[in-house]
């Protein structure tokens, strides 16, 4: 009940109900260690708060964006609600301060890993629901989501890595990216990914993340840089190139204007 009592002051809401509200922030290995502490684990919260946190950032987009069409708001939506997003949101509060783990999870740092931040936002999100209702959880999402859900952003950036590696190998290769694990090692708990993605047969990237969809994103983000970076090489080289031929043809303009001149 502290952890909640502290995470009520925290968040500025006339919260009433502390013991569901302890139970967003209690995570099911810590349950397992003491059972009868708490009235449940987080994880059926978690599927409520899933669903609300989608009806509010989409309700919130539609009015914001009124020129952006269905695919572009969906991009938005999916940058604010992935685990990142969703992570990024939980940080703004210190969520991490306040969750219940077990042992084994909470000597590695477990709060603040970005996909247990977000499920446990999830699960804050649909006890705020249930003690005060739809309206005040969702201008609580909206007010704290406010940078994300007003930002301009560029759509070809709304993108996820993998989407956008994916789009420039067919499009310009004719290919798919390939993933390939290297390495996963730890304890369950704490598995460490190694990722590395291939081209048309090069290795463009490789990314390290807590699970094989993180190990991922991260290598097709680096495969990214790796490509843009060809891209403005070959941008320079083709200016480059234009200039030296301009250069030709102004130093070859006079002499062929003289010979071909009468006398």
């Amino acid at each position: 009940m502290e952890r909640a009592d502290r995470l009520a002051d925290r968040l500025r809401l006339p919260i009433r109900d502390r013991r569901l509200l302890g139970q967003a922030l209690t995570h099911a290995s810590w349950l397992h260690e003491h059972p009868g502490e708490a009235i449940g684990h987080n994880e059926r919260l978690e599927f409520l708060g899933d669903a609300v946190i989608n009806l509010a950032v989409s309700s919130a987009l539609y009015a914001r964006h009124p020129d952006d069409d269905e695919g572009l708001l969906s991009a938005r939506r999916a940058a604010i609600v992935s685990a990142a997003g969703l992570a990024r949101l939980a940080e703004r509060i210190e969520l991490g301060s306040f969750v219940a783990l077990g042992e084994g999870e909470a000597p590695h740092d477990g709060a603040h890993r970005p996909v247990l931040l977000a499920s446990t936002f999830e699960a804050l999100t649909g006890a705020i629901l249930l003690d005060l209702g739809w309206e005040a959880a969702r201008e609580w999402l909206v007010t704290l989501a406010a940078p994300e859900l007003d930002a301009a952003t560029p759509p070809g950036d709304l993108k996820s890595p993998k989407s956008r590696l994916q789009e420039f190998a067919q499009q310009r290769l004719g290919t798919r990216p390939e993933y390939h694990v290297l390495e996963a090692a730890g304890p369950d708990h704490e598995k460490v990914f190694r990722v590395e993605v291939e081209v048309a047969r090069e290795m463009l990237g490789i990314g390290v993340g807590s699970s094989r969809r993180q190990a991922e994103t991260a290598a097709a983000a680096e495969a990214i840089a790796v490509l843009e970076a060809r891209a403005a090489d070959d941008l320079a080289t083709d200016a480059t190139a234009d200039a030296d031929r301009a250069a030709e043809l102004a130093e070859a303009t006079p002499a062929d204007a003289t010979a071909g001149s009468s006398p």
